[in-house]
Order: structure tokens, then C-alpha cells, then sequence
């Protein structure tokens, strides 16, 4: 095979950014104190970067920084200052899922390449061409897709001048990544800040199947699918683990070099991938690659399978087998990390020491002789020294004016004067742009970019706003709600489009004051299914959380509002979504609190949304979660389980803490929480803020009670919004229980 593929690793410390390296990678995503996602990794100083550079590009590595993190307007200038830092070192890359980032870097860093990040779910073709407006260099496929819809969205990246990557081995969430709440609800820890407490892996009550861990799925692992992977046409295979340890890095990174050189080579490929049990795992699985999502893919234990797997694999009395086992990991682990170890010590993340020789004499021109390790240079000035008698030349100006060098991949070990006679002065304009000439040889011939500043947002708000009321529907048994208030209904379609969508087309076509409400997730058909939606019914306005629906319409000239589940939160994503797609108007994240929402601007031109009461969605799974909880008589998933299914059951876990799991007709598994969102304060607090508010009165069916009819509960709200004193107090009355917490916490 000619064509490479890169190998990429995680780096969440020093030692297993070394580790990445000496084991062949071809690249390390590491994260710095801030802004990423793997708050848990012990991530590394900004001070750092430019050793780790030199080490890493000196071993034909490249250095991608993940800032893959949504980020609240109050967060903008620290993140805008650390851009101004890394524009200027040499790293190859930047890795992103918040859109005002996007918008950020795209604008005004033109130097970085952009990676996006898994959170953002990319997976249908109209996002990567949503991603292509942005000048994305590489995507991250969402994990969840098969082979052949990977190899679609590998076509349509390179057709969009995008390379594709895909997970191969590591932890694997059963949340489609990027749109889970569930530890941002529970306790305040957003997975979309890095903070995921992974309550996915947390123990329950034992199910009605005889399970204790049901949300618990064994590690990823493509091992065995390189083949097929290539042939697909991705362009790098990406290893999970920043928060893994160093031997864990090397084990793995090792392993999957040796395979794809057997790759390159045109070797037989390895099926032995011992290697890998050797480390941390939770036993492997490749269901979602080959598309057959099973009830083999969940385990019933979330800490490390290795001793149990080889005592599984020896004759004998198994727990007699697995105390050896468990004394024979511990021994090879411990192998492994004195190996590692001694091949990490040869690497240094240090600077490379830079001597500065500096001569000259009166009206002559000064002459500075660079020399480092792995280079050498001589500069000279435009004019001449002149010996003015004041103002002079001496080490404490050079040293102060060439500083600047020790920001990059060198420091300043010595400077020698003594060719410099005494006395001499040069204009500091021209000492400035000797150090640029130096700075743009050291920095790969690239010039430095001096910093920026955002420019900042015009103050505009409408005084005296009467907000609108929305509602949020899912049934056409509702659809008569519609002749009963003047509160524009939103009407649900679902993740399994491609079966039903001429039934919905009917449907739109007949109730034109309907507005579409498209998924977060649509896949392959489903996804083709709702543009010919778009194209034939040719509605006024849509709601999308996709923003392949959301780029089609663009593209289209349909009106669209962003929906809750982009997750928007700052007042950069706003401006993106009005100034690059047309965006008439978007909902603001129920993960902010009401600080953190108060920091968003509003746009001239553009609608902001609110959520003021809903069922809490805290994950959409592709797996059956049924399998665990009430057991299921079908050991995989198929075509029929998307399109008919229809099942709702609840898990608790051992903080008494329930969580209702609801699977309805051509919808993915969902799990909700026990009691649903209510906030009318946020009605309150922001009086000229939201032009509408949203309930969602779909069927879902909580610990919420709702004891008044859904025609009394639109009444209460749109009263509410006309600052009726009594509304809300009925509202609470009839509604209940309910949360706010997130209103309070924020993220």
C-alpha cells in the first residue's frame, strides 16, 4: 500500500507525549491547563509547547493542541491571548468543537490548521460541507458509524479538500459523542467542558436482565479492520486515552505502528492483539465499525479486564487462574513501565540552547551570527552603527530586545560582544526587524503574527419586547393545538427519516403553519431523506440541531433557527450562524447558567430562543439500551428495532437517582432525566433578551406530573409571558416536580 495513514496518539502529560513518540506516532493530540476536553489528563504548560515541538517534529511527529470545548463569552479574551501565544509556535494544528471558536480561529488565525473535534458528531455529508466553510483541514468521524457510511463521508471530505479520521481503540461512550448532559445535569460536570464524571460507568441497582453496570460498553478496538479501513479511504486512525498513562500509550501506539507497516509492507496483517489486552481495557469490541450493534458490546464490569481475559483464555478452575492472572499483569505491566521509562529518559522536551555572536564598528553594519544545534545564520543591518556618545548598544538592550527568542523552541544561552566595540548605536526600529528576520528563520521561514484583538459587539437591544410562545410536538393528535393559541407549533421529525419521509411530506404539505423540528442525529439515508424533505415541502422556517439540515437550508434560501441541541452559548457561535449561514435566530443552551447567559449578546437581525420547559434529554444512543435493563429477545439491532420499537423502562443507580430509558417509533434509544427542566424565572431575569420561549409538550413521560390538559398548559405560559402574576404560581401548581439546576450551576 503507498498510501500512508496516520497514526495518531494521545499525549496527556509529558511522559506520554515521549511515550507517543519513541512508539512511531505520526501524531500526538495533547491539551494544555485550559480550554480542552480531558480536564482529568494531567495536561501540559503553554511554557512547555515549544520543547515538546522541537522533539516531536524532530522525530517526524506533528503536535495538534485540542481546544474541543464549548467556551462562555466571559472566557473569549484569556482564550483570544492564549491564540496569540500558539499562532506563533509551530503547532500543527488545532482541534475544536465550540462554532464561535470555529468562527474565531477561521476569521482571524488563518495560520492554524483546524481539526474538528468528535464532539461535534459529524456524521452525514451536509456537515462536512458545513465544516468545509470553515476551511477545516480534518474532521473527526462520529464513532458511532459503520464502514461503509464512513467511506461516504471519507469521499465527501476529500471532495471538500478535508481529511477523515476515526477512532480505532480506547474507551468508547454510548453516547453519540457531543451530545451528552448527563454529567452536566447530575452534578454541574459538563462533558462538553472536559469535566464528564462518566456516570455511563457508574453502578445501578441490579436490572431486570441481572445487570449492575447497564450503560457500561467495552473498549473500541479496529484492530482487526485495518483492512477494510484503508480501503475506505480515512486518513488517520486515532487512539483515545489522554488520561491514560504513558506505558498504556507506548503499548498501544506500538502495537498499531508494527500493524500498519504489516500494511505497508503488503504483509498477512496480525490477528494476534495479545498486545493490547497487556494494558488498561474493558475487553474489546468492534460492533459499531461493522455495523452489527449487539448486546456483546456492553460489559458488565468497567475496571480492567486484562487478568480476567487471560484467565478466560488458560484450562483449569477459572478463579483459581484468575489470582495468577492478576499476579502475571502486574508483573508484565510492571515490565513494561521500566521499559518505557528507559526509553522515554533519552528524550528532552528542553529547549535547544542558541548563541548569539554579535559584532560591529562605527559606521559599519551591525552583524549577527546565529548558531544553534541544528542551524546557523548571519544577519546584517540596512544602516550603519553610529557612536552617538549616548544611547548605546550594551547586553542589557540586546538581551531585552531579543527576548522574544526565548519564546520559541530555543532560549538564549549566551550572547558574545566582544567584537562589539563600545559606543555604538542603532535605531531600535531596525534592532526590531533584525529580531523579526531572526524569529521568521527560526519559526520555519514563517512571520510572526502580532496579536489581535476582537473587535467588540454593538450594544443592541429591543426595549420593551413581548417574547413569543412556542410549542414543541411530536404527534399528529396534537396537531389541532394549532387552531387553539397563536404560539407557533414546532413539529418533531424523527432520527429514521428515510421510511416515512413522503408520509411527513403529506403531512407539512396539508399543515402549513407546521414548522419542522429536524434531530440532532441523521445518518446516511435518513439524512438524504431529509433534504428531499427540505426540497419538496419548502417550509418558511425549520428548527435544526443538525447542521447538515442546517447547511442544506442555507444553501436553499430556507429560513432556519439553530435548536437547543447545538448547544450554543456565546455570542461568537451567534454571529458565525448569522454571518456565515444566514441564520435568522438561535436557542441558547440549558446547560449555562444565568450569569453566563447574561454575557451573550444579542444581534441586530437575530432572534435568540429559550427553553423554559422540556424533558431533560441526557443521552441518544445508536445501541439498544434495553439489552441491559429488561433484556431484549433480539441479540442485535436491525432495521425494524429503528422504525418500530417502541419501549420505556428507568435504571437507578445506587445514589437513589432514577433515569427514565424511552425508545419510541423511528428514534434512537434515549435517556431522560427523572424529572423534567422548568424555568420561568429565566421570563424574568431577561425582560428584552428572548424574542420566544419554548415548552415542549411531546408525550415523554417522567416522574414530571402534569395535571391540567396541554391547551390550559399553553395558556398559563403565553399568560405568563404577558406578565400575568398569577401564571406562574399556577404553572408550579400543576407542573411538578421540576429542576432548574442547570439555570443555577451552569457549566
Amino acid at each position: 500500500m503507498k498510501r500512508k495513514i496516520e497514526l495518531l496518539a494521545p499525549g496527556g502529560d509529558i511522559d506520554s507525549i515521549k511515550a507517543a513518540i519513541v512508539a512511531g506516532a505520526d501524531a500526538v493530540y495533547c491539551g494544555l491547563n485550559k480550554f480542552n476536553a480531558r480536564n482529568r489528563a494531567t495536561n501540559i504548560n503553554v511554557e512547555d509547547l515549544p520543547g515538546i515541538i522541537r522533539l516531536a517534529h524532530t522525530n517526524n511527529c506533528k503536535i495538534y493542541i485540542t481546544l474541543n470545548i464549548i467556551v462562555v463569552d466571559n472566557e473569549i479574551p484569556a482564550l483570544i491571548r492564549l491564540l496569540n501565544k500558539l499562532v506563533n509556535v509551530n503547532i500543527d494544528g488545532v482541534i475544536i468543537q465550540d462554532l464561535g471558536l470555529l468562527y474565531i480561529v477561521s476569521s482571524y488565525f488563518k495560520r492554524f490548521n483546524i481539526h474538528a473535534s468528535t464532539q461535534l458528531t459529524t456524521h452525514n455529508s451536509g456537515q462536512i460541507e458545513f465544516l468545509s466553510t470553515f476551511n477545516t483541514t480534518q474532521v473527526n468521524l462520529s464513532r458511532e458509524l459503520n464502514i461503509r457510511e464512513i467511506k461516504t463521508l471519507a469521499l465527501i471530505g476529500h471532495q471538500n479538500n478535508m481529511l477523515s479520521e476515526v477512532f480505532v481503540h480506547g474507551s468508547s461512550c454510548i453516547c453519540f459523542s457531543g451530545a451528552c448532559y448527563m454529567s452536566s445535569v447530575q452534578g454541574g460536570n459538563s462533558g462538553n467542558r472536559g469535566r464528564c464524571s462518566q456516570p455511563c460507568r457508574d453502578q445501578y441497582l441490579t436490572t431486570s436482565a441481572g445487570v449492575n453496570f447497564p450503560l457500561n460498553i467495552k473498549d473500541n478496538s479496529a484492530y482487526f479492520d485495518l483492512k477494510e479501513l484503508a480501503d475506505s479511504g480515512i486518513d488517520s486512525v486515532k487512539i483515545e486515552g489522554r488520561i491514560k498513562k504513558f506505558h498504556y500509550v507506548y503499548t498501544v501506539v506500538d502495537a498499531w505502528k508494527k500493524h500498519l507497516q504489516q500494511l505497508y509492507d503488503g504483509s498477512k496483517l496480525s490477528n494476534d492483539n495479545s498486545a493490547l489486552y497487556k494494558v488498561f481495557n474493558r475487553d474489546f469490541s468492534n460492533s459499531f465499525l461493522k455495523g452489527e450493534i449487539s448486546k456483546d458490546m456492553f460489559i458488565d464490569y468497567p475496571r480492567d479486564h486484562s487478568a480476567i481475559h487471560i484467565s478466560e483464555e488458560m484450562d483449569g478452575d477459572f478463579e483459581e487462574s484468575l489470582e495468577k492472572s492478576k499476579g502475571d499483569v502486574y508483573n508484565e505491566r510492571t515490565d513494561i513501565i521500566k521499559s518505557v521509562e528507559q526509553k522515554i529518559s533519552l528524550l528532552s522536551v528542553s529547549k535547544a540552547p542558541l548563541f548569539i555572536h554579535i559584532s560591529g564598528k562605527n559606521e559599519c553594519p551591525l552583524k549577527i551570527n546565529i548558531q544553534t544545534s541544528d542551524t546557523s545564520f548571519e544577519l546584517i543591518s540596512e544602516t550603519n552603527l553610529k557612536n552617538t556618545g549616548n544611547q548605546s548598544l550594551n547586553y542589557v538592550t540586546f538581551i531585552a530586545r531579543f527576548k522574544a527568542i526565548n519564546e520559541t523552541e530555543y532560549y538564549i544561552e549566551h550572547i558574545n560582544l566582544e567584537d562589539f566595540e563600545p559606543n555604538l548605536f542603532l535605531p531600535f526600529k531596525e534592532l526590531t526587524a533584525l529580531k523579526k528576520r531572526i524569529l521568521f528563520i527560526l519559526n520555519g521561514l514563517k512571520e510572526m503574527v502580532d496579536p489581535i484583538e476582537l473587535p467588540s459587539f454593538k450594544k443592541f437591544e429591543i426595549e420593551n419586547r413581548e417574547p413569543n410562545l412556542s410549542v414543541l410536538i411530536s404527534s399528529q393528535k396534537d396537531i389541532p393545538l394549532c387552531l387553539e393559541t397563536s404560539a407557533n407549533i414546532y413539529f418533531e421529525l424523527p432520527n429514521n427519516f428515510n421510511k416515512v419521509y413522503s408520509e411527513y411530506v403529506d403531512l407539512f404539505l396539508l399543515n402549513t403553519s407546521l414548522i419542522p423540528w429536524f434531530p440532532s442525529i441523521l445518518i446516511g439515508d435518513d439524512y438524504k431523506a431529509a433534504v428531499k424533505f427540505l426540497e419538496l415541502v419548502r417550509p418558511k422556517c425549520i428548527v435544526t440541531n443538525n447542521t447538515g439540515i442546517a447547511y442544506h437550508a442555507f444553501k436553499i434560501g430556507i429560513r432556519w433557527i439553530a435548536g437547543p441541541h447545538l448547544n450554543i452559548v456565546n455570542t461568537y457561535s451567534l454571529l458565525c450562524l448569522k454571518e456565515k449561514f444566514n441564520c435568522s435566530g438561535s436557542f441558547i443552551s440549558n446547560e449555562i447558567s444565568k450569569s453566563q447567559l447574561n454575557s451573550v449578546k444579542t444581534l441586530e437581525n437575530f432572534e435568540l430562543f429559550y427553553s423554559i420547559y422540556h424533558p431533560i434529554v441526557l443521552m441518544t444512543s445508536r445501541q439498544c439500551l434495553f439489552h441491559q435493563v429488561t433484556g431484549c429477545e433480539k441479540n442485535k439491532i436491525d432495521n425494524k428495532c429503528i422504525e418500530q420499537c417502541e419501549m420505556r423502562s428507568s435504571i437507578r443507580n445506587l445514589k437513589d437517582v432514577s433515569f427514565i430509558i424511552e425508545k419510541s417509533k423511528g428514534n434512537f434509544h434515549t435517556i431522560y432525566n427523572e424529572i423534567n427542566y422548568l424555568n420561568t424565572a429565566v421570563v424574568r431575569d431577561f425582560k428584552n433578551k428572548f424574542s420566544t420561549f419554548l415548552i415542549d409538550l411531546r408525550d415523554i413521560k417522567t416522574k414530571t406530573k402534569v395535571e391540567i390538559d396541554k391547551k390550559s398548559v399553553i395558556n398559563h405560559f403565553e399568560n405568563l409571558l404577558k406578565n400575568n402574576s398569577e401564571s406562574e404560581t399556577k404553572i408550579h401548581q400543576h407542573i411538578f416536580p421540576t429542576t432548574n439546576s442547570q439555570y443555577k450551576i451552569g457549566i
